[in-house]
């Protein structure tokens, strides 16, 4: 009797989510099994659900920003402000500019400030968008460790931000510092920003580095012993790729980068070594408990 309850609780609560849903039933996600099994057309269903949620909440966060527009531009620019100022300080016969390229430029600046601090402001939004597409391909065990990594994500993501923006500066001065003498350089505005954006985007990623290590290792995909032995190479690795990602060509640029990528694996690697513990410890008192009980 009970169970005949639970069921009709648990019908009537999936019935009440259905009638409240705004999305059209051929545009809303499919059920997934318990088993996380899918058929292709589910799969590009769910895709197309996450990509929409995902795109509703950066055009929100968007829109939100034009009330603070002007403020905007004065965060974004500051980076090249900051290295036109120190590179004209070094060259006092420089000439540097900030340009938009044609008619539209300006038009085309003014829509994408908002939509690149959208963007980086609505990732709490699809970070998790992003972990739900991959949940239906786990087991219902999987998908609850996936998403007690969420959490971490976030801040780890805005802290990638935040470094790369106050590497940018010295990147940029760099940068301005190989233009020959005489030589007039304009840049494009909208170009600038897509470069800037990418470049924090990269930052941002790169710090999701020890959440995507310990959500493999609690899968069962790698193991603490295995990311020490490659600690090496995984560090040699940080330190090539910071060197690609940074703007600039010195030393300093790149360690701020790749050392707390390192050191994040590292804190990873520590991670992982103790979840390996823990399971062998289960799976050693599941092995004793096995025969007694018997």
């Amino acid at each position: 009797m009970a169970t005949t309850i639970d069921q009709g609780r648990a019908d009537s609560g999936r019935a009440g989510r259905r009638r409240r849903h705004l999305l059209p039933e051929s545009w809303r996600p499919p059920e997934i099994s318990e088993d996380g099994s899918m058929e292709l057309v589910d799969h590009l269903r769910e895709l197309r659900y996450r990509i929409l949620v995902s795109i509703v909440a950066v055009v929100a966060a968007a829109l939100a920003c034009f009330i603070f527009f002007d403020p905007l531009v004065a965060v974004f620019f500051h980076p090249i402000n900051t290295a036109i100022d120190a590179y004209r300080a070094s060259n006092p016969d420089a000439q540097v500019a900030i340009t938009t390229s044609n008619i539209t430029g300006g038009f085309t600046l003014w829509m994408k400030i908002p939509v690149v601090a959208g963007f980086i402001l609505s990732c709490p939004v699809w970070l998790y968008q992003l972990w739900r597409f991959i949940a239906p391909g786990l087991l219902a065990n999987e998908r609850r460790a996936a998403l007690s990594f969420l959490g971490p994500s976030i801040p780890l993501f805005l802290a990638g931000v935040v470094l790369g923006y106050w590497i940018c500066p010295k990147g940029f001065t760099v940068l301005l510092q190989f233009n020959p003498s005489g030589v007039t350089n304009l840049n494009d505005a909208n170009e600038f920003l897509t470069f800037e954006m990418t470049l924090l985007l990269v930052f941002g990623l790169s710090f999701l580095l020890p959440v995507v290590l310990v959500m493999l290792d609690r899968l069962g995909i790698i193991t603490g012993a295995g990311l020490a032995k490659y600690r090496t190479v995984a560090v040699f690795g940080c330190f090539l790729f910071a060197a690609v990602a940074t703007p600039s060509t010195d030393p300093i640029s790149m360690s701020v980068l790749a050392l707390p990528m390192s050191a994040l694996y590292v804190i990873a690697e520590i991670l992982c070594k103790r979840n390996d513990r823990r399971r062998a410890a289960r799976l050693d008192a599941v092995g004793d408990a096995g025969p007694s009980g018997g």
